[in-house]
């Protein structure tokens, strides 16, 4: 098991991109995978957030940091210097 001390340290890193344009794929079990584009909200205690647009409204979505820890979401930072920060 992870300590605390690595997902804190995972936190720290994503807290510097809020605001970023983001690449998010997530695993959803059972051979499914979902790809979306998005802008990363916001930092947690426990969880972050991204606002993705779709054609029918914003919405939110919710991850943990284990889940980067554990790769069950894969999260790329787009930057504007074409430069890719993937966690």
């Amino acid at each position: 098991m992870a300590s605390k001390s690595v997902l804190v340290d995972i936190k720290r890193d994503l807290e510097a991109y809020v605001g970023e344009r983001i690449r998010l794929k997530a695993n959803k079990g059972r051979k499914k995978v979902v790809e979306r584009e998005g802008v990363l909200e916001g930092t947690y205690p426990n969880i972050f957030t991204v606002r993705i647009s779709e054609a029918d409204g914003v919405r939110r979505v919710s991850y943990s940091y284990a889940d980067l820890l554990t790769e069950a979401v894969e999260l790329v930072v787009c930057s504007a210097c074409g430069k890719d920060t993937k966690f």
